[in-house]
């Protein structure tokens, strides 16, 4: 490593430095001794006259800090001279690295935005979402009540403040036709814990109306022009008036972007102080120096104090305390991470490309190189000329790589335009530095090699590489780079193959439901509505009644969740005829549905009769699979009820229907009960079934609604496959980066082995002259040839197999209808990457077999 540290070793530069004024000191002395001093008063002289060692020391390394500079400078300049030497050498590589490099920024910054900076608020790692649940119930509540909220607020010692907000759909109603706002109610302390004052105007007081209301940034822009007089104008929204007393900063990123109006919740209403009435979505701000484990525990013993002073409503609860960011961000860690180390995967392949080219390019310059040697320049400047051009062409792929970084968000938005924190996904100077680091670890992995084998031989065997008595040479590096990209191309080719046919399987399920021509949509309406069930629901019904009278629509209804958008709900029931037994609980999927509901979406009845409409005992349908778990003897005419839930329902099974993927395509049916409540919710998706192309309704839909509901708005019009389409965003974002990344690093295997069999075959051409005029077959040749690009492939494939292997382990929990150790899948990628590999091998083989002897033999 003596070039190492005659490069970057500062010892070694201190030593050389004490070695030579030592030199120079005993180069006086004896001068002085020779004059007749004493050799004391000689060495005493000698310091004096040549001065402070530690001075001198200091003049020579700015010397040789100069010399360092210059010398930078002059190799950089000579990088760029090489370069533009050879313009399709260069542009390949830099095009390779750009592929490799901006890909590998381009996820990074995804994986920077969305997981490792804190959210977009003061401090936002001291923010908690703070729930609590049920142990025993199946499907949870988490929504908590106002009521909680305070005591939680009052009792605790580890928050600061803890507020709480659940949202609606409502309507604007000032202009000619209503406008939907998503509106938010927040519970006290709001701002506190967001730690975020109005840009305009005031936070709520006590002074306020109770209608006041603070408005988004977006939402001024856009309904007022961003009129700085603002506050103190009026909203209509439904029947009510009310005053904006505030303008949010534009930087505030409200946990629900779609929120335009923020208005308060009265805490002396009987609503706000029932404990059985569960509202809010919870979040708090930790004091500093607490954590969550110390928040978690305080928050517990909190809750077991309420527990004893409201056992009926309190006892059985538990808290949990999450930070805000993981509850953000966790479901789409995986994902990030799997793309991020195929894309990994794929640098390191490019790398090894790129080494290959490189290793070519240093044996054609060996002759350059022993002149240089010949010429007094020592190994370490060689190797520092050779990093300096390695280090060109990385940077050059890296800032051409920031292209592909950039136009990442915008992919990451039209593949998963859900994806949590995506629209923060942006080119900053984090995402430049990372990509200057990468070229600076590409340097090194790229360059050092070659450098250091370039410079390894000695003059004469250089300088006699031209000489004829040469027939062949060594090559087994560039052999091993071939076979480790093809090992990494086999386990990104397998990942992507086994997420193919997974979603190739999910395309092929049938989900119990018609999801063809139904039209999806919502009208506004606001949760206060759900005081007047009666009207809540005849309000609804009248909705369907005139979409299904509208012309070209066959059938219409309401549901509480989109069927097939992944979603769960899940009960605990009993039946009210005979004991229940305590050890066989009835476990299903509650689904609230209108009458119309089964005819819309086309799930037969297998059994019995549709249900009807009655709020004190709404009627049930179950599926087959219900029916065969739980009933297999007949199901129709027993009666079930919820457990464990403040305001259950009950009622009578009417009928047996199909099973359905409720649930999600991705999941098989179980056990599900369908309760015949056309409002479960204020404002339920509308499903409408449409003779044509379902958005060519949209509009009449939108007027016919408006002429019997003129203060409502409609809006989020999708047809249903729409919504079916973007349930599944994620995993069509992983299948489609990874098949690009395994399709990428494929073709960079290719060419690394067409390249190396090229060069095998450049330096071998005089072998392959001397066997051909021996007596060889030219078909011997290029089977020769052949072999050897297929050999190396195939046992790249079996290491890439073993690779594959353990990446597919990582993908199990996201497959659909196929094993992670598919052989079908894996002997496929194997027979693919083969085929290629023949191909890319073939071209080389057939320049081998036909060289001309005579010819070969005959060059200098």
């Amino acid at each position: 490593m003596n070039w190492w540290n005659s490069l970057f070793g500062k010892g070694a530069r201190d030593t050389q430095l004490d070695s030579e004024l030592r030199f120079h000191i005993d180069e006086l002395t004896n001068a002085n001794i020779a004059a007749g001093m004493s050799p004391a008063e000689a060495r005493r002289q000698a310091q004096l006259e040549f001065g402070g060692r530690e001075q001198i020391k200091e003049e020579l390394r700015d010397v040789y800090r100069v010399r360092i500079v210059e010398n930078a400078v002059a190799n950089l300049t000579s990088a760029f001279r090489f370069l533009r030497k050879s313009p399709s050498f260069s542009i390949a590589v830099i095009l390779t690295l750009a592929l490799g490099i901006g890909a590998n920024s381009a996820v990074f910054s995804a994986i920077d935005a969305i997981l490792l900076l804190p959210l977009p608020f003061p401090d936002g790692d001291q923010l908690m979402a703070i729930s609590q649940f049920n142990p025993k119930a199946p499907s949870p509540n988490t929504s908590v009540a106002p009521i909680r909220v305070e005591d939680w607020n009052r009792l605790n010692s580890t928050f600061q403040a803890i507020t709480g907000y659940y949202t609606d759909d409502s309507s604007e109603t000032s202009g000619a036709l209503p406008e939907k706002i998503t509106r938010a109610f927040v519970a006290p302390r709001f701002l506190q814990v967001w730690e975020v004052q109005p840009e305009l105007g005031h936070d709520f007081s006590p002074q306020d109306d109770p209608t006041a209301v603070l408005i988004s940034d977006r939402y001024w822009r856009r309904r007022f022009a961003a009129n700085p007089d603002v506050v103190g104008k009026s909203l209509r929204i439904g029947p009510s008036a009310n005053r904006i007393v505030g303008v949010m900063p534009a930087s505030f990123e409200f946990p629900v972007r779609e929120v335009d109006v923020w208005g308060q919740v009265p805490l002396n209403t009987p609503l706000a102080r029932n404990r059985g009435w569960t509202w809010y979505t919870v979040v708090g701000r930790l004091l500093p120096g607490t954590n969550v484990e110390q928040a978690r525990a305080n928050l517990a013993t909190v809750q077991a104090q309420l527990g004893k002073e409201f056992p009926e409503t309190d006892a059985a609860l538990a808290v949990e305390v999450t930070p805000l960011k993981e509850t953000t961000v966790g479901g789409v860690r995986r994902s990030l991470w799997i793309l991020f180390g195929s894309v990994t995967f794929l640098l390191l392949i490019a790398c090894t490309n790129i080494v290959a080219l490189l290793l070519a390019r240093a044996m054609r310059r060996r002759h350059e190189i022993s002149v240089r040697f010949s010429l007094g320049a020592s190994r370490g400047a060689v190797v520092a000329q050779l990093l300096t051009e390695a280090f060109v062409l990385a940077l050059s792929g890296a800032m051409l790589g920031l292209l592909v970084a950039r136009a990442a968000a915008a992919v990451f938005r039209a593949l998963a335009a859900d994806l949590p924190r995506v629209h923060e996904i942006r080119l900053d100077w984090r995402i430049v530095l990372y990509s200057l680091a990468c070229s600076i670890v590409v340097t090194l992995l790229c360059g050092l090699v070659p450098a250091i084998r370039g410079t390894r031989a000695g003059i004469s065997g250089s300088l006699a590489q031209a000489s004829r008595t040469q027939v062949s040479g060594h090559h087994r590096l560039q052999w091993l780079l071939v076979g480790v990209q093809v090992a990494l191309a086999v386990t990104l080719l397998a990942g992507a193959g086994l997420l193919l046919r997974s979603f190739q399987a999910l395309n092929r399920v049938s989900p119990g439901f018609d999801s063809s021509h139904i039209l999806t949509l919502h009208v506004s309406g606001s949760w206060g509505e759900t005081n007047d069930m009666p009207g809540l629901t005849q309000r609804v019904l009248r909705i369907i009644d005139f979409l299904h009278a509208t012309p070209g629509v066959e059938a219409a209804a309401t549901s509480a969740m989109l069927p097939g958008v992944p979603s769960q709900y899940q009960t605990e029931l009993k039946l009210l005829e005979g004991e229940t037994d305590p050890q066989h609980k009835i476990v299903v999927e509650s689904r609230f549905v209108s009458p119309g509901y089964f005819a819309t979406m086309r799930i037969p009845l297998l059994s019995g009769d549709l249900c009807r409409e009655d709020l004190k005992a709404p009627g049930v349908l179950v599926n087959r699979s219900f029916a065969n778990t739980y009933l297999p003897r007949g199901a129709v005419g027993h009666h079930l009820a919820t457990v464990g839930i403040a305001f259950g329902v009950h009622g009578p099974i009417q009928g047996v229907v199909g099973d359905a993927r409720e649930e999600g395509l991705n999941r098989e049916p179980g056990p599900t009960v369908y309760w015949c409540m056309s409002a479960p919710l204020p404002d339920p998706f509308y499903l409408v079934r449409t003779r044509n192309a379902p958005m060519t309704l949209a509009q009449t839909l939108r007027e016919r609604i408006h002429e019997i509901e003129p203060g409502r708005s409609v809006f989020d019009i999708t047809p249903l496959d729409q919504h079916l389409d973007d349930a599944f965003a994620e995993n069509r974002l992983r299948t489609v980066l990874l098949a690009f990344f395994a399709a990428t690093a494929v073709s960079l295997a290719c060419v690394g082995l067409y390249g190396t069999l090229t060069y095998s075959l450049n330096l071998r051409r005089r072998e392959v002259g001397l066997r051909l005029a021996l007596g060889a077959a030219r078909g011997h040749i290029l089977q020769r040839f052949l072999l050897e690009g297929l050999g190396v492939a195939f046992l790249g494939c079996i290491v890439g197999s073993v690779l594959a292997a353990g990446f597919a382990r990582t993908l199990s929990g996201m497959l659909y209808g196929v094993s992670p150790s598919d052989p079908a899948t894996l002997s496929a990628v194997v027979g693919l990457v083969l085929v290629v590999a023949a191909i890319a091998s073939l071209v080389p083989a057939i320049r081998a077999a036909r060289v001309e002897p005579m010819e070969v033999l005959r060059e200098e």
